[in-house]
């Protein structure tokens, strides 16, 4: 009903002149209906306080709007399980889910590593978990200020959950960027299910280096910051005593890596390196892209990747080359790699741009 209801209002033309004047594109239209047609019936403060109302139920409900179905989650050990997001670009076909999610199942509760792209994708990770545990979600960490990590977190907080954990840098980035990156999002992947995101970074406990959680059983999760890399602002995750390793961003596994203006590779490595001497080399790993695995796969895939471009631009600018002469670096070995045709002569100028001092440009995500 409310569906065929926010159909008729659009084709009706109730969508508010004002709201489209300054630019509001991402307000509910059913919502923006009600309070178009109060202001048609000369100010009635029914159908105002109707939208009033629906506003305030779809709070508390955290999400109300179209279904989104995920892909079944990949267990990683008891307790433990992943939503192993797409591996190409966010887009209507994905929901936006080309990162992953990961719960963990605690004597206290439920640790949640990722809010989701959206709140529906949010709503719909909460239903998985629900159907694993009778236990309630009491954690959400977040890996990075990008959409497909934190535009879900207002889901989480409308449905009561009170530990919300960022890195710093990422809170305030993803703050000082939330127009901007909600926009992305909703542009690209979809109005209807993003619009509801709003900007909670205020509910969210920071740290800068370590936080240690307690989940109970005598267990603890340890949120973690080794520094910046593909983004500023970074958040890991280390249960110790399930020797499980939630890197975020920080690592890959077989996708191609994406380098934005905000990425900084010499800094990706020395935090990686930080990561690699602080771990067991037995450590199961969820990486933020592709399925679970080890240490030695996230090092190939991220680290070894990084390090081997950083050489060959070097070369290209100890002979006084230029931009143009790193796109033609070899990077065939990597070929078969998800997104790779989209991304790997960005790579090569990004990397060039950054060892030679460049403009790296400006980027939302």
């Amino acid at each position: 009903m409310r569906h065929l209801l926010s159909t008729l209002i659009l084709s009706s033309g109730f969508m508010s002149c004002a709201a489209l004047a300054a630019g509001d594109k991402t307000g509910d239209p059913y919502v923006m209906g009600f309070e178009t047609y109060a202001k048609e019936m000369g100010g009635d403060a029914t159908y105002s306080g109707y939208a009033q109302e629906v506003v305030k139920t779809e709070r508390k409900a955290g999400y109300i709007g179209p279904t989104v179905h995920l892909p079944k989650p990949v267990k990683v050990m008891d307790g433990v399980y992943t939503v192993v997001g797409s591996l190409i670009w966010h887009n209507p076909s994905n929901y936006g889910l080309n990162n992953n999610l990961t719960f963990m199942i605690f004597k206290d509760g439920v640790f949640v590593f990722n809010a989701g792209p959206n709140p529906a994708v949010a709503a719909a990770f909460h239903k998985m978990i629900r159907s694993y545990t009778d236990k309630p979600v009491k954690w959400v960490a977040v890996e990075n200020s990008q959409g497909h990590a934190y535009l879900g977190a207002s889901y989480w907080v409308d449905v009561g959950v009170k530990n919300l954990y960022s890195h710093k840098r990422a809170n305030d980035d993803f703050h000082k960027g939330f127009a901007h990156i909600k926009e992305h999002w909703s542009t690209r992947v979809g109005r209807e299910i993003t619009h509801s995101a709003r900007d909670v970074s205020d509910q969210f406990t920071t740290f800068e280096d370590k936080l240690t959680v307690d989940v109970g059983g005598r267990e603890t999760v340890e949120v973690l910051n080794f520094g910046p890399g593909h983004t500023p602002g970074s958040t890991l995750v280390y249960v110790p005593s399930r020797k499980l390793l939630l890197t975020g961003d920080l690592a890959y596994n077989s996708r191609m890596l994406a380098l934005f203006s905000y990425t900084n590779t010499l800094h990706w490595v020395e935090s990686f390196d930080r990561m690699m001497a602080a771990m067991p080399n037995d450590v199961k790993v969820i990486p933020g892209h592709g399925a679970p695995t080890d240490m030695a796969t996230i090092k190939r895939d991220t680290y070894d990747y990084l390090t081997y471009m950083q050489t060959e631009v070097q070369k290209i600018i100890d002979r006084d080359g230029v931009e143009e002469d790193a796109l033609e670096i070899d990077q065939s070995m990597y070929q078969d790699r998800p997104v790779f045709e989209q991304t790997h002569r960005n790579n090569a100028s990004h990397i060039y741009r950054e060892m030679t001092g460049g403009d790296l440009g400006e980027n939302f995500e």
